[in-house]
């Protein structure tokens, strides 16, 4: 499921993905950073690393599996406390925008 989020006073919009997190799943701690979520980055690169260490790497996959099914909807919540607010998400008026800007 696909959330959009938009800010209440710039209007930026951002568009994020409801659920499990394949992509944490398979990149772990590089999704956030990416994102910009540099809290969440720390959260998991610190995770890891001890995990790492206490597990000889046989527990890692246990951590990234459970960032996989938390990490975006903290993800949500973070920008919802920074001043998006969740906007309905219509995939046709999406693609009609995004086909009209191509006419131009």
């Amino acid at each position: 499921m696909r959330a959009e989020l938009r800010h209440y006073q710039s209007g930026h919009v951002i568009y994020s993905e409801k659920g499990f997190s394949w992509t944490t799943l398979f990149f772990g701690f590089f999704v956030p950073l990416f994102r910009g979520d540099l809290k969440w980055f720390a959260v998991m690169l610190i995770t890891n690393v001890l995990i790492t260490i206490v597990t000889a790497g046989f527990g890692l996959i246990i951590s990234w599996f459970a960032f996989a099914c938390i990490y975006n909807g903290s993800y949500i919540k973070d920008l919802g406390k920074k001043g998006y607010v969740e906007v309905p998400y219509n995939r046709e008026k999406r693609l009609e925008h995004i086909q009209h800007n191509l006419k131009q």
